[in-house]
């Protein structure tokens, strides 16, 4: 008998650990390719959900992903809707008085997108329509530089909706992570005749140091878990592999 109950006592152990595993929920835009997107299944997918997993995986946890959309992710993360933001959210000085935030875990300058050939200087901007993701830094760094330079901004829910624009001519150009202009859009079968155009704009007054994964203010415990994470997975390998299934290049820059 001794061995029966030997294995029931494995099993039960087992099953205790499972349930008493600690789940931590990860916030991310439902709809902004290759990061992260929605499918019709529901379940999230892309760089920033794989990013999470991994995270958790070192940090022995159990990884929910809940879709938000961008415009409301702070203010639910404050409501303790979820434990931490993943979401291309750039560390700005602005963002750090309703948030702390890791280390970086990349770093990618925006561009505009529009027809190919498009030569961008400051008079360009006058009378052109821009579409920019609601509440993201690239709208804040628009609405202060390109709308006074003669620009009209057009604010878009979902990033793909400016694309979506853009293609049929109701905007001019559309202001994103050049990542995302790059690999969602101009890319793509709808990208023909659109390319990445005028320089990089990165201003850290503007667009910080990076992005990072935003948790609740004074969350002093789990930020340290997810900084020792982050420094794991690229050390061992984990984050190029995750990057090297999304993107041609080196998006955790200097």
């Amino acid at each position: 008998m001794k061995k029966p109950l030997l294995a029931l006592g494995t099993l039960a152990l087992a099953l205790s650990a499972t349930v008493s595993a600690e789940t931590l929920r990860f916030a991310t835009d439902a709809s902004y390719p290759p990061f992260s997107k929605q499918g019709a299944d529901g379940k999230m997918t892309g760089f920033d959900p794989d990013i999470a997993q991994a995270l958790c995986a070192v940090m022995k946890a159990k990884c929910e992903i809940v879709p938000q959309d961008f415009d409301g992710i702070i203010p639910a993360l404050q409501a303790k809707k979820f434990d931490a933001v993943i979401a291309s959210m750039n560390i700005t000085e602005e963002r750090k008085k309703a948030v702390d935030f890791s280390d970086k875990y990349y770093n990618m300058a925006s561009r505009l997108v529009a027809k190919q050939g498009t030569q961008v200087n400051a008079a360009w901007f006058k009378g052109k329509k821009i579409g920019v993701l609601r509440s993201s830094i690239q709208e804040k760094y628009a609405r202060d530089t390109f709308a006074k330079q003669g620009a009209q901004l057009v604010s878009y829910g979902k990033a793909p909706e400016s694309f979506m624009d853009l293609k049929a001519g109701r905007v001019d150009a559309a202001f994103v992570d050049a990542a995302v202009g790059d690999v969602d859009f101009v890319k793509t079968p709808n990208g023909k005749g659109f390319a990445l155009v005028g320089p990089d704009y990165n201003e850290a007054k503007y667009f910080g140091v990076g992005s990072g994964i935003a948790v609740r203010k004074g969350d002093k415990a789990l930020l340290a878990r997810i900084n020792g994470a982050l420094k794991q997975i690229r050390a061992d390998g984990s984050y190029d592999k995750i990057q090297k299934k999304y993107f041609s290049f080196d998006i955790y820059g200097k």
